[in-house]
């Protein structure tokens, strides 16, 4: 069977898993939470939001000591450097007025750049932030992504490479990146994981890499 286009892989998965959910409609708390998630399981975010509940807010996080904000997230790990990015980041949402609204001002590109000003945030977390917080077309390139490419025999140099592949057949539309990114995450976690899961995998068919 012949490798799908971008367009037609996405159509895949939607007609597979139906319409994923999108990650939050609160701008600060999808900051807030991707950089939280880096190296950690997505339920340690989640218990540690749920702790914040309706105070996971950019004044009450940067009331907080360093000591306190690196307390409330430790169960996630790498607290220190987490609490600090996650400072430096409310600062600069801070500057916007902590306002989606006015980051429309700069163009995608420019708010990109600014973002990865900030020690902490990688290319990965910049383009969550950009698509989900601020509904940006600057599609999420993870390890996830990677790896499903790779199996489904998939050849790139880079992740440039990898952008370019998807992005040449989509519209530059950020609804349908958020939604394709989660689609390979939801894929990724539960049959394509490190040791996939082939035998239940409903992709199989497609796979260049299965295991017996």
């Amino acid at each position: 069977m012949p490798m799908l286009n971008a367009s037609k892989l996405y159509s895949l998965l939607l007609t597979t898993y139906g319409e994923p959910r999108w990650w939050s409609d609160d701008p600060y708390t999808v900051m807030f939470q991707a950089v939280l998630v880096q190296n950690t399981a997505w339920e340690n975010v989640e218990k540690t939001s749920a702790s914040i509940g309706e105070n996971l807010n950019p004044e009450t996080i940067y009331a907080l000591s360093q000591e306190e904000l690196e307390r409330l997230i430790k169960p996630c790990g790498f607290f220190k450097a987490k609490a600090r990015t996650i400072r430096a980041l409310t600062e600069w949402y801070g500057r916007y007025n902590c306002s989606r609204e006015k980051t429309e001002s700069k163009t995608m590109n420019e708010l990109r750049e600014e973002l990865l000003s900030i020690k902490g945030i990688g290319e990965e977390t910049a383009d969550v932030i950009l698509v989900y917080a601020f509904y940006r077309p600057s599609f999420i390139v993870d390890a996830y992504t990677r790896r499903f490419l790779r199996r489904f025999g998939y050849s790139f140099q880079n992740d440039e490479e990898i952008r370019k592949f998807f992005t040449s057949l989509l519209s530059a539309d950020a609804k349908d990146y958020g939604y394709f990114h989660w689609l390979l995450l939801d894929h990724g976690k539960t049959y394509c994981r490190k040791k996939p899961l082939c035998s239940f995998c409903p992709l199989i068919r497609l796979c260049k890499q299965k295991e017996d």
